[in-house]
């Protein structure tokens, strides 16, 4: 299994070694938000094996001209598969600045020829007119959870959508739209510790709980747990240029 979304950070859990070595037959990404996360990313790649990371500031974090000289002095550390979690979020706010950063963390990855990772809260529109212009990026839509329309449009300019807990709420549409995407267009991930998947829902997510989201998933689709867990896993290696053999 691979989770590709996490934040395991100490600001949210006093039992890293436990969450991660419970994962260690299993491969992980953690993807940072802000300078404090970033810095974490590189010291848990360096310490886990199985342990991979994303660097990048979330569009709701602040920015200065030290982080993106962080994220340019890493990105080329094997360990570092992509830039993310970046993007839009105007839930809160429509701040110009916020385009400005993730235009230039998009310019970024196209200059070292990284994947990127993207949240879009309330910004699926602008979201995608921005990554129209970066077609050449391999791109993951992080906890997709738009309509089967804007899915397809995505996937048509080289994006993977990221499935996590949210596909295993009582009420959620995102069943309807997993159903008619091919599954070699999906991502696990669990986004911990948010959007715990049922039937844990209440409790703190981990990395580990992505086999609830893989067991919905073949259910949605009436397939077998093996495939979604195979066919995800390699969707994952080469999203991220993981250096795994299967």
């Amino acid at each position: 299994m691979i989770d590709t979304h996490c934040h395991i950070f100490n600001e949210y859990y006093n039992n890293i070694d436990d969450i991660l070595n419970k994962m260690k037959e299993n491969i992980i990404i953690i993807s940072g938000t802000n300078d404090l996360d970033n810095q974490e990313v590189i010291k848990l790649c360096d310490k886990y094996p199985n342990v991979y990371g994303t660097l990048g500031i979330h569009p709701t974090e602040n920015v200065t001209d030290d982080s993106f000289t962080f994220i340019e002095k890493n990105i080329n550390n094997s360990k570092i598969v992509a830039i993310g979690e970046i993007g839009l979020d105007y839930y809160w706010n429509k701040d110009e600045n916020q385009k400005i950063k993730f235009i230039k963390q998009l310019d970024l990855a196209r200059k070292y020829n990284k994947p990127v990772v993207i949240h879009s809260r309330d910004a699926t529109a602008e979201t995608y007119e921005i990554l129209k212009e970066y077609q050449d990026l391999k791109k993951v839509i992080h906890c997709y959870s738009g309509s089967l329309e804007m899915a397809l449009k995505f996937i048509k300019i080289n994006c993977k959508l990221g499935i996590g807990g949210v596909i295993t709420f009582k009420n959620s549409k995102l069943k309807d739209v997993v159903k008619e995407i091919d599954l070699k267009y999906i991502l696990l991930e669990t986004d911990s510790p948010f959007l715990t998947p049922e039937p844990l829902r209440g409790t703190k997510n981990e990395p580990y709980n992505i086999i609830y989201v893989a067991k919905k998933i073949a259910e949605v689709k009436n397939i077998s747990l093996e495939m979604v867990l195979k066919q995800t896993t390699m969707n994952a290696i080469a999203q991220f240029d993981l250096p795994i053999n299967l």
